[in-house]
């Protein structure tokens, strides 16, 4: 995204050169299914707005490549069932403008509907949009959102801390466009109300950020962190780890990277870990392809495992599986060039097709797969902005063959209760077969459990973020056994049932019952005599795996009275 470069896009934008239409599965149909648009689109969010079971879009549109322009609406576009778009922002967004670099969907309250977060550049407040249920939004950026101003190219949900409720990063660049700024995390207090942090991620500034994105690199079921910046060495993407409740440690693994635009994250090898895309992040300006190496501790480049690999000005890129053969593919939206869709051999190894879809010269800057017409087939759509003539795209996948593939529960919690009296929670890093910040589109997932092999209950599991969903199995009685699992319906319709694990509610400890068997009585005493006696009883008698002088401690504290 180079302001010199935009005469020439302007000339590459009005040029088309067309395949063989019997050979494309993806069609473009923009003028039968989109409103005629013509505003600087950066960035879109697809999500079921109204809860009628079909995708919708949010177009986050914002004015202004390196200085501030004019204000624009954020673009809701509502879906008729069939893949025909209608623009619905006046009674669904009234009155709501702004520089919107980029757009997300989360339940901010957890009350089963999805609000929108925009992130605002040019020093600007984010937004926070709450929906009513129905789809329609309201700006409630002045009761659940810090005071804060920043110029900001992302924002993304995910819970950080593990308690059940969606929090907010955002990528800053302090006062300008391209300035530099300490990126920002907030904290949900449960009731989507936000606080801002300070000591959470790592302190200092980073330049020139464009792309911020929640992931599991290392499926430990908490979020970590990819921090996308377009400036060069030192100044280089991030890569947070999560230690659990929140607070992120730069890794210094992530290989060198410069002008990265975006990073999507997708298993392109099928062993069960998360590797990445940088897009325009290689050598000159090509893509950069990670491979995980299952920890998140060494990433290897595998740039020449995409061909062809040219040093265009391409800007955003989805996995997913085209032709339903078990591994992720991949669209790379370019901006002045063609959009181009490559094919995974199934080791991660990409090859262009150029007959899937027309070659069309344009201004994209971002891209997102779904299912727009219910026809179990993952179309295409486009944002255009920056130069160009601002028509925002969709491709509609009419030939491909249907999604036929279940979703994988890929980690799931072992639950250990310390205390019998305690909820659990269960999250699970869930793959489908597309990517996107929010993992992929969901019909539902839910916590299934029995206790004491009795009748199946089930829990809801609420999206947590990127590829994770959570959920709480309530209370139990003391030594109940509970067997526990996850199942996920994917947007096709295609279920799937993950492994199943067990854990046994504690007995809580009585400092009286000495053998902890949960009755108090006589043979407490036998136990202690026992255990106590040379050569005749456990010589562990505080039973932590260990002999030794606090034994004794233990022995005299249980005794006392």
């Amino acid at each position: 995204m180079y302001a010199s470069r935009v005469v020439a896009v302007a000339v590459l934008a009005a040029v088309s050169v067309i395949a063989p239409a019997h050979a494309q599965q993806f069609v473009q149909e923009t003028t039968t299914r989109f409103p005629v648009q013509a505003e600087y689109t950066n960035q879109s969010t697809v999500v079921d707005i109204d809860n009628d079971g079909d995708l919708d879009i949010v177009w986050a549109n914002g004015q202004g490549y390196s200085t501030q322009g004019t204000a624009l609406a954020v673009r809701v576009y509502v879906n008729n069932g069939a893949g025909v778009f209608a623009d619905e922002t006046s009674t669904r967004a009234t009155g709501i403008t702004g520089w919107y670099r980029g757009v997300e969907a989360g339940d901010i309250d957890r009350d089963g509907d999805w609000d929108l977060i925009l992130a605002n550049d040019f020093n600007k407040r984010p937004q926070i949009l709450v929906n009513n249920g129905a789809g329609v939004f309201a700006d409630q950026t002045a009761t659940r959102l810090p005071t804060t101003t920043m110029s900001s190219a992302r924002a993304q949900f995910g819970d950080v801390d593990n308690d059940g409720d969606l929090d907010l990063v955002f990528c800053n660049n302090g006062t300008t466009r391209f300035g530099s700024g300490q990126p920002q995390l907030y904290l949900n207090n449960g009731a989507g109300v936000f606080t801002a942090t300070t000591g959470y991620l790592p302190v200092g500034n980073v330049s020139e950020q464009m792309d911020i994105l929640f992931f599991d690199m290392d499926n430990d079921l908490d979020l970590d962190i990819l921090l996308a910046t377009r400036a060069s060495s030192p100044n280089q993407s991030r890569l947070w780890r999560n230690d659990g409740t929140g607070r992120y440690a730069n890794l210094a693994t992530l290989p060198a990277d410069s002008t990265a635009y975006s990073y999507d994250a997708g298993d392109i090898d099928g062993d069960g870990d998360l590797d990445l895309i940088g897009i325009n992040a290689g050598a000159s300006s090509t893509e950069l392809l990670l491979r995980n190496n299952g920890t998140g501790t060494a990433w290897t480049n595998i740039s020449t495992s995409i061909t062809p690999n040219p040093a265009t000005d391409d800007n955003d890129s989805r996995f997913f599986d085209i032709d339903m053969d078990g591994d992720l593919d991949m669209v790379i939206g370019s901006l002045g060039a063609r959009d181009r869709i490559y094919l995974n051999s199934g080791a991660g190894v990409f090859a262009e097709s150029t007959t899937l879809m027309a070659a069309v010269s344009d201004a994209t800057i971002d891209v997102k797969v779904a299912d727009f017409n219910n026809d179990k087939r993952f179309d295409i759509i486009t944002a255009q902005g920056e130069s160009g003539a601002f028509q925002n795209r969709i491709y509609m996948n009419n030939t491909g063959p249907i999604d036929n593939r279940a979703p994988r529960v890929v980690a799931m919690d072992q639950i250990v209760p310390a205390t019998p009296a305690t909820a659990q929670s269960v999250r699970a890093d869930i793959a489908d077969d597309m990517t996107s910040d929010r993992g992929f589109h969901d019909k539902g997932v839910t916590l299934n459990y029995t206790v004491n092999g009795g009748a199946t209950q089930t829990a809801p599991m609420p999206w947590n973020g990127n590829n994770q969903w959570r959920g709480i199995i309530p209370v139990q009685e003391i030594g109940a056994v509970v067997v526990y699992w996850v199942i996920a319906t994917d947007w096709a319709g295609n279920q799937g049932t993950g492994p199943s694990k067990t854990y046994t509610v504690p007995t809580p400890f009585d400092p009286a019952d000495f053998d902890r068997n949960g009755v108090v009585n006589g043979a407490d005493l036998g136990f202690l005599l026992g255990a106590w006696g040379p050569g005749n009883g456990p010589a562990d008698l505080d039973r932590n795996g260990d002999v030794n002088g606090a034994d004794l401690g233990w022995l005299l504290g249980s005794w006392s009275v």
